[in-house]
């Protein structure tokens, strides 16, 4: 078989059938969900059923082999994400085991759609628990979700302390009690954690990122990324590219092998 040749013809197909692959933002959107334990964006996400999803790219002829794989890539994905944001790696690693030999037993699309559902819920309530596995009060904990929801708005105490309706100077004080840190150094690292991820893996351009995440100027988010990171972000975002290019071998069409 002429890999390159075959590969021509499904691209010739692919453009002639108007088919699209989904766009990568809500995808980005999803992950960061899961990472970040929000369980109501990830459910608002599963409103539409996995196998629904517009441009759902054909990995096989076959319909439930075709689910399958993007099963186990999804899968993967959350895996990886929950790693990144703290979860062990044997325990994620075990977890997408687990949930990719379900779906090697399962027959139908609507199986494989239910576990879908079902493993992606199972990971963020796990990433939730992490965020709050600490002792912290309800106040607290509602402080902490309000913030990860939030974090592309302005978020000051006094924000916070209206909402949790306690004094802002209390809140303060007890926030830092119970978590060893600041409310604005801790909404300063969530964000500065969100924009790693939106340069590591969204095409968004560290001034569309500064203007996203609130911060007062675009410089203002590029001197506290650099003292955090230790780089500026187009740095950042040019190295974590670098590295995500595959090295190409001569003669082949890149994600094949020949035959």
């Amino acid at each position: 078989m002429d890999i390159k040749k075959e590969w021509s013809y499904k691209e010739y197909i692919m453009r002639e059938d108007n088919m699209a692959h989904a766009p990568y933002e809500p995808e980005f959107d999803f992950y960061i969900a899961v990472k970040s334990g929000d369980i109501d964006k990830v459910m608002k996400h599963g409103e539409n059923s996995f196998i629904d999803k517009n441009g759902l790219g054909q990995l096989s002829d076959n319909p439930v082999r075709n689910i399958r794989y993007h099963f186990i890539i999804t899968v993967a994905m959350v895996a990886r994400y929950c790693i990144e944001g703290g979860m062990e790696h044997e325990a994620a690693y075990r977890l997408s085991d687990f949930y990719i030999q379900q779906a090697d037993k399962y027959t139908s699309i609507e199986q494989i759609s239910r576990l879908h559902g079902i493993m992606t819920l199972d990971y963020t309530k796990r990433m939730r628990a992490l965020r709050t596995d600490k002792i912290l009060s309800k106040p607290i904990v509602r402080c902490i979700d309000y913030i990860y929801k939030n974090l592309n708005t302005r978020i000051t105490v006094a924000t916070l302390a209206e909402y949790i309706e306690l004094h802002p100077s209390y809140l303060s004080k007890l926030f830092k009690k119970q978590t060893g840190i600041s409310i604005s150094m801790y909404i300063q690292e969530r964000k500065i954690e969100t924009a790693q991820n939106m340069l590591k893996y969204s095409e968004y351009s560290p001034a569309q990122i500064a203007s996203i995440l609130a911060f007062p100027t675009q410089s203002y988010f590029i001197e506290v990324f650099r003292k955090r990171i230790g780089m500026t972000p187009k740095k950042y975002q040019d190295l974590c590219f670098r590295e995500s290019v595959p090295i190409a071998v001569p003669g082949t069409v890149p994600g094949t092998v020949n035959d």
